[in-house]
């Protein structure tokens, strides 16, 4: 398991205060509206819009939001004129960043976004430098306490899963981006308690990191998903659960 996907069941331990909270349905229902916009509003043909519905349930984000934002996305109106767009860089040791956006100002989204690298040990590069480091899966994360291995992996292949592997305390299930609502759907009718699944950007390689630049690359991930237009932000580090436990 990448160290990114370590750091992504941290996060997802954390209670969100309520500023936050505020901020994270502003993110879900634009991602509910780009995801409607380019690929209809169907979910079941449409598994970005199904991703983004279903992670806006995660957060009890209110049925009548979601619905608002899908129609934003399919009839137009308000909220139509965003678009997603992504930015390529690198961190601390050369780890490859790859962020995902939606706006309506590619200009100011550009600018934020370099600014972000620059004061955080990192450094924006050029389309295409470390998107083929990277490939589009779904991926799951369950504890590695609340589940026998044996019915994890049973239920996880025969519900079309491509693998399964274990990193101290958590198991990563890897999907193809169109099987991770019905691998998702086989674990929880199995009783199996999920701490995460979307979809992600999955790195091919991974860079170890000592605890210095670790810290110098959470600080950079945790900007950057700060951000008002950023949706979603993948990298190849690999930071021990020692090291990232201290660090979180």
């Amino acid at each position: 398991m990448s160290g990114h996907s370590k750091w992504s069941s941290i996060k997802h331990k954390k209670a969100a205060t309520d500023a936050k909270r505020g901020k994270l349905f502003s993110k879900l229902s634009r991602a509910i509206t780009v995801a409607a916009k380019e690929g209809g509003p169907d979910p079941d043909g449409n598994p970005a819009l199904a991703n983004a519905i279903q992670k806006a349930k995660d957060n009890s984000m209110p049925k009548d939001n979601i619905e608002k934002a899908i129609q934003r996305g399919s009839g137009g109106g308000e909220g139509s004129s965003y678009e997603t767009v992504t930015y390529e860089g690198y961190g601390p040791s050369g780890v490859a960043v790859f962020v995902e956006a939606t706006t309506d100002n590619r200009n100011r989204t550009a600018a934020e976004i370099r600014n972000i690298f620059t004061r955080n040990n990192g450094k924006l590069g050029e389309t295409g430098s470390v998107a083929w480091i990277f490939e589009r899966k779904g991926i799951i994360i369950v504890g590695a306490e609340s589940v026998d291995e044996d019915e994890l992996m049973t239920v996880a292949i025969e519900s079309g899963a491509e693998d399964v592997s274990q990193d101290e305390s958590t198991y990563e299930i890897v999907t193809a981006p169109t099987e991770l609502m019905a691998v998702r759907r086989a674990l929880e009718e199995a009783g199996i308690r999920l701490q995460s699944a979307e979809l992600a950007m999955q790195p091919k390689n991974t860079v170890k990191l000592d605890e210095s630049d670790a810290k110098k690359m959470l600080r950079l991930m945790d900007a950057l998903e700060d951000a008002d237009d950023v949706q979603q932000v993948h990298a190849n580090f690999d930071i021990s659960e020692e090291i990232l436990e201290a660090l979180a």
